[in-house]
């Protein structure tokens, strides 16, 4: 079963996303995993993982590469159709490319009181100047992530 192309079988999409977030981890990249989905079709249309040090771009989080990806490939810059899966809380910067993309929902594991900007930080979606929100559904796998990155900082220490 290929992951971008799974088959006819339900897909638990947090899951693939947690696969990648491990990818991530077992490059040396933080352990955070997105992909992107169209709900409609069910088809997994992107799936990736940080790869902030491996291409020296502090922009190469995992939501940014997914939705490059398909608006990329699609040529389109919005994508309405699509779902996001991640495995923590969008950063501000996500949380704006998410809005600017007009994804239709998105769904994250863990929150992020330090870092996110969706329900902590900028709360970008709460904003006047935010012209899209999507449906946000946050806390599934919430622990399973938590401890990902856990593990993972405190091996670094």
């Amino acid at each position: 079963m290929s992951l971008l192309n799974p088959g006819p079988h339900p897909i638990d999409y947090m899951d693939l996303a947690f696969r990648q977030a491990e990818a991530a981890r077992d490059r040396g990249e933080v352990p955070i995993g997105a992909v992107l989905v169209d709900p409609g079709s069910g088809e997994v249309l992107a799936a990736d993982h940080n790869r902030v040090e491996e291409l020296h771009d502090p922009t190469a989080h995992a939501e940014m590469l997914v939705i490059r990806a398909v608006a990329t490939g699609r040529k389109e810059k919005r994508l309405p159709f699509a779902d996001l899966y991640v495995t923590l809380e969008p950063c501000p910067m996500c949380a704006t490319a998410i809005s600017f993309a007009r994804l239709r929902r998105l769904h994250f594991a863990a929150r992020d009181p330090k870092g996110g900007g969706v329900e902590h930080g900028p709360k970008i979606y709460t904003q006047p100047t935010c012209h899209h929100r999507p449906e946000v559904i946050g806390g599934a796998g919430e622990s399973r992530s938590a401890e990902l990155l856990r593990a993972f900082f405190r091996e670094r220490r």
